[in-house]
């Protein structure tokens, strides 16, 4: 199973992007984008490493914050 991860374009070089999720940066490939990438742009990341489609500020919005969610340390049940 793969997990794409929507992800803030920050900076271009050439066939590669520099991309922002959750504070951390990483430098991607964009060879299998279809369409032109642009600062500013949000990207489905894929294993880290790849591209492969763009997303709409709020899917990436939505998509963020259920991650955070999920990711968030679970609470301790009450107790009755």
């Amino acid at each position: 199973m793969c997990m794409t991860i929507p992800s803030r374009v920050i900076s271009l070089e050439g066939d590669s992007a520099t991309v922002e999720c959750f504070g951390v940066q990483r430098t991607v490939s964009t060879l299998l984008m279809g369409e032109p990438v642009c600062l500013g742009d949000y990207l489905s990341v894929m294993a880290g490493t790849y591209a492969i489609e763009k997303v709409s500020p709020e899917v990436a919005a939505e998509s963020l914050a259920y991650l955070e969610g999920a990711l968030r340390e679970p609470q301790a049940p009450h107790s009755r």
